[in-house]
């Protein structure tokens, strides 16, 4: 998987695209597949699977590069992304903290599902949606929640 990703990057087809604007600067709208991820105008996601996690991070890594992303601080390597996992399993928990590394507008998080040892999602945000900073943080997700459960 990896090297078919890195064949594409680095294809005659690949490169004649490249000079295309990046994500940052032309996020892809809502319902669209941009290069096998899914988009819904706001928030883009797609999984990298490597052979093993190292090469799954270096994909998401050379993939926020050439996506216009290379000033988001990321970690090292993936001995320090591994430290942003949740030590819990406990799928509640999980369905209101992001388990992974989240600096705004990346979010790497590892799968609910354990087995799939290799596999990050990559989540980008589009920074130019109104109340960004309120969605991607989920500020406003939360008001929402405390307000329903103060009317009850």
């Amino acid at each position: 998987m990896q090297r078919l990703f890195l064949q594409v990057l680095q294809s005659p087809f690949y490169q004649r695209f490249s000079n295309r604007m990046s994500m940052r600067e032309d996020f892809p709208p809502a319902g669209s597949d941009y290069l096998g991820g899914e988009s819904d105008g706001y928030e883009y996601r797609t999984v990298f699977g490597g052979s093993n996690l190292a090469d799954s991070y270096r994909m998401v890594q050379q993939f926020l590069e050439q996506e216009g992303y290379q000033d988001v601080p990321l970690p090292a390597t993936v001995e320090e992304l591994l430290l942003f996992r949740l030590p819990t399993r406990n799928r509640q928990i999980l369905l209101f903290e992001d388990n992974g590394y989240v600096h705004n507008p990346v979010k790497i998080l590892f799968p609910a599902d354990r087995r799939k040892r290799s596999t990050l999602i990559l989540c980008i945000y589009n920074e130019q949606e109104p109340q960004h900073l309120l969605k991607f943080h989920r500020v406003l997700e939360r008001a929402t929640q405390h307000s329903e459960t103060e009317n009850r």
